[in-house]
């Protein structure tokens, strides 16, 4: 059993998505292969209690790339994590700072930086996730150095793509509608000591 936990609101969060991108039929088999059919019906609550284990996650998201296959799993953890940031916004929202005048007024390349230091320390304050923000040739990196994405899985390639999503989304929200290149460049899963995304500042478009 994992001592690590996400409060039950991400992970409620995190079954919503999954839900809205594969559809009740697909999430129901995705549950099924997780051995964790209890929540089918039974979604975590709205609340803070951390209660909802890392290997949940991880299990949910190994599920998955069973289910679709490496590839087809692949955009699909993508497009959950896109997912993951609009239901946080509609839970969590208030709580971020993001909506505040200051914060929108901001020149894009510090708006980028405060926001992705006010996601990590949303996440460090909020779950037993912990993540970094630095600085380093020309890019922003985004260090997972508790990871429930990839708990206790050993891989290859990179598995945290669901990460790359949500920042992907979540860099769309405070740029005003502009996309930015986002990739995982290393993973616990792949022994390796974090799960670094790094981040190009300058959008794409």
């Amino acid at each position: 059993m994992s001592p690590w936990f996400y409060p039950q609101q991400m992970g409620r969060v995190l079954l919503l998505a999954m839900e809205e991108i594969l559809g009740r039929e697909g999430m129901n088999s995705v549950l099924e292969r997780a051995a964790l059919t209890s929540l089918a019906d039974h979604y975590p609550l709205p609340c803070s209690e951390k209660t909802f284990p890392f290997e949940n996650i991880s299990s949910l998201l190994q599920a998955l790339e069973q289910a679709y296959g490496p590839v087809s799993g692949r955009g699909a953890a993508l497009r959950i994590g896109r997912a993951c940031f609009q239901h946080g916004l509609r839970e969590y929202g208030p709580r971020t700072g993001g909506a505040e005048a200051a914060f929108r007024l901001l020149p894009l390349p510090r708006k980028i930086m405060a926001g992705a230091r006010a996601l990590a320390d949303f996440f460090n304050q909020q779950s037993d996730q912990r993540v970094s923000v630095q600085e380093s040739e020309e890019k922003l990196l985004w260090k997972i150095e508790r990871c429930p994405l990839c708990w206790e899985r050993r891989a290859p390639e990179p598995l945290c793509h669901l990460a790359v999503g949500l920042i992907q989304e979540a860099l769309y929200w405070v740029s005003g509608g502009r996309y930015f290149d986002v990739k995982e460049m290393t993973c616990i899963a792949r022994g390796e000591s974090t799960c670094t995304l790094a981040i190009d500042p300058a959008p794409l478009s």
